[in-house]
């Protein structure tokens, strides 16, 4: 039932380096299945933090808790135990080998934080995301995302074509591999039980006393939002909230990668772009669930199909990046005349915009918001449409359409 995951490689590498790496990710993207796989035959032990007992004594008595699971050891949840960072950095300092501690969390902001507060310059942090695309056909060696024709030629290559069927019904599985390796079978069931877990074991340790019934609420309000603009006081009074309780509970999403944002693009020479930032959710197959879409049919053609298939688009994209332990930089692009482009990639000094598209032909004139980057410090680089069209196709030199399956 194991998917084999591209950051295997990446892994494996830092591991060679690093005395302790870190690997962050939201809940149920496969972090401890793929460390499991790659410590197998191996003398490596494994401690979760989710025992009650264990994270007991790792919090009262760090010293011991190594003492009990010596390097090499993997352990799990370790955000529960910040006091072990501590006492990693010693055994690093001391000269641990290197891949003698693996950690793993869902709170990557919070990890982020303990690591660079203790482990700053000895610890490899990686990010794991919900499988790719390229992931569930098999393609393990294609690269980040990007509009070199070159790259996008291999790309085509490798990857598996889908028809516009295909490709809500892939946005409607989702990419968790629990449910996508077959293990769990029940679509709802699975998610139900991912939302109760998450409730339980992170909000109520973030945020003591939270109405679960009311958050829970407060998450289905925001996957009806999902791949628009932040309105955050629309999502109160969908759930009864205040503002700033809806505040404090999207920055709680946000920790637990459970939503991103893209911020809009702006610099000194386009001054009228609005500062409100767009959310995703990091699963499809979440959003399909939390907003009661019973198949991939009804979800094709109901209210957010368009929104949803953005937030496809731009979730696939940022896991090529990920996988590939790369930083992706992304913007959106909205002025006080409600001009507009999706998407815009910023990479090796040009901007490159992009409009998503659920249609087969989409018309040429929607790229004509394209050109306001020209007034932006950076110069613009070649621009693409993705929509759901099967062949890779082109506008003209410098404008590409792209099939959401080649992402």
């Amino acid at each position: 039932m194991y998917i084999e995951r591209q950051l295997e490689k990446k892994f494996i590498a830092v591991n060679e380096e690093y005395a302790c790496v870190l690997l962050t990710g939201p809940r149920q993207v496969g972090k401890s299945p793929m460390l499991r796989h790659l410590m197998e035959g191996t003398a490596r032990a494994e401690v979760s933090l989710d025992d009650l007992e264990e994270r007991r004594l790792a919090k009262t008595d760090p010293a011991m808790f190594l003492k009990l699971h010596p390097a090499p050891v993997l352990i799990d949840e370790v955000q529960y135990a910040p006091e072990l960072f501590s006492y990693i950095k010693i055994a690093v300092d001391n000269g641990a080998a290197p891949g003698s501690y693996w950690l793993t969390g869902s709170q990557a902001y919070r990890l982020m934080a303990l690591a660079q507060e203790s482990l700053a310059g000895r610890t490899a942090i990686l990010h794991m995301s919900a499988l790719s695309q390229s992931e569930l056909c098999g393609a393990m060696e294609v690269s980040p995302f990007s509009l070199e024709l070159d790259e996008l030629q291999k790309r085509k290559a490798v990857l598996s074509p889908a028809t516009p069927k295909e490709i809500y019904q892939r946005i409607w599985d989702g990419a968790l591999p629990g449910h996508r390796s077959g293990k769990y079978k029940d679509r709802d069931v699975f998610y139900s039980s991912y939302i109760q877990t998450y409730i339980d074991r992170d909000v109520t340790t973030d945020i003591p006393g939270v109405d679960k019934v009311m958050f829970a609420d407060f998450i289905r309000a925001a996957a009806c939002r999902s791949g628009q603009m932040l309105n955050l006081h629309d999502i109160a009074g969908d759930v009864g909230v205040s503002d700033d309780t809806a505040k404090r509970w999207m920055k709680e999403l946000e920790k637990s990668g459970i939503v991103f944002f893209l911020h809009p693009y702006s610099n000194n020479l386009l001054k009228r772009t609005i500062k409100t930032p767009k959310m995703y959710f990091f699963d499809t197959g979440l959003v399909s669930y939390l907003t009661r879409y019973s198949s991939p049919e009804i979800l094709m053609n109901g209210a957010i199909n368009g929104a949803i298939l953005e937030n496809y688009v731009v979730s696939e994209i940022i896991k090529t990046y990920s996988n590939s332990a790369k930083d992706c930089l992304l913007h959106y692009y909205r002025d006080k005349n409600s001009n507009e482009i999706d998407l815009i990639m910023e990479s090796d000094g040009q901007l490159h915009p992009i409009e998503i598209k659920k249609s087969i032909n989409p018309p040429t004139q929607i790229t004509g918001a394209f050109k306001l980057l020209d007034k932006a410090s950076v110069p613009r680089g070649t621009g693409a449409i993705i929509c759901l069209r099967e062949a890779l196709s082109a506008i003209d030199s410098s404008t590409y359409i792209v099939p959401v399956w080649m992402i």
